[in-house]
């Protein structure tokens, strides 16, 4: 018999969130999926309980219990409007929601970061995403995954039109980036969240960074 377990996503209304969230309501590994958010989606499930959160208030938020923890929390600068609301976004809430989550004793967080993450980076995007590795690493967690996707593609519910030039320039270049720049190879969604799902169900422990043409690769092959 398959052990039941809670899941907790935060962003499922997000590219890779709701991918990941379909998959965790489809799985027989989880009997319950705790979706967070500041309202509910519209979206119904027997195995699906959603709350809405106060993300400026995850310090003193108490009610996160689950066993895995699924954080698709992201945005971008130019929908943030500055700095300060990108790292409130891309930091602060996810590192929060980690903390929270971690007072309860979740076994693993799992979480969507992106290629170049470096605290130490001279790119404030780059910089932003290594700092909030950093701080994720060093909570109580059996297990931390970090996933760095390079260019995510997939059916975006927002339009954006850099975006969407970048996905058709990869497709060309796709093929040809071979060896040492398969790495920087555009990469499905689709195929982050499948190798979140198949991750949580097979970590045994500890830190580990997937790369994005680890997490490609996965995709490919990790049958929903």
């Amino acid at each position: 018999m398959v052990p039941q377990k809670t899941a907790l996503i935060a962003g499922a209304s997000g590219l890779v969130g709701s991918y990941l969230l379909r998959m965790l309501l489809q799985s027989n590994h989880y009997d319950k999926v705790i979706s967070v958010g500041r309202r509910n989606l519209e979206l119904e499930h027997p195995k699906l309980e959603q709350k809405i959160v106060d993300f400026e208030k995850l310090a003193v938020t108490n009610n996160l219990i689950a066993d895995d923890i699924f954080c698709c929390l992201g945005t971008t600068m130019k929908k943030a409007g500055s700095k300060e609301n990108f790292y409130k976004v891309d930091y602060t809430y996810v590192v929060e929601l980690a903390k929270a989550t971690s007072r309860h004793f979740a076994r693993q967080f799992l979480v969507v970061s992106a290629m170049g993450a470096d605290p130490d980076s001279k790119f404030y995007y780059n910089r932003v995403k290594g700092e909030m590795e950093k701080a994720v690493k060093a909570l109580p967690f059996t297990a931390v995954h970090i996933f760095r996707p390079s260019l995510l593609t997939g059916d975006r519910q927002e339009k954006r039109l850099g975006e969407k030039i970048g996905e058709v320039v990869f497709s060309v270049l796709n093929p040809v980036m071979l060896g040492p720049l398969e790495k920087y190879r555009s990469v499905p969604a689709r195929s982050v969240a499948k190798a979140m799902l198949q991750t949580a169900l097979e970590s045994g422990g500890g830190v580990k960074i997937h790369e994005s043409d680890e997490i490609a690769k996965a995709g490919e092959v990790i049958k929903e």
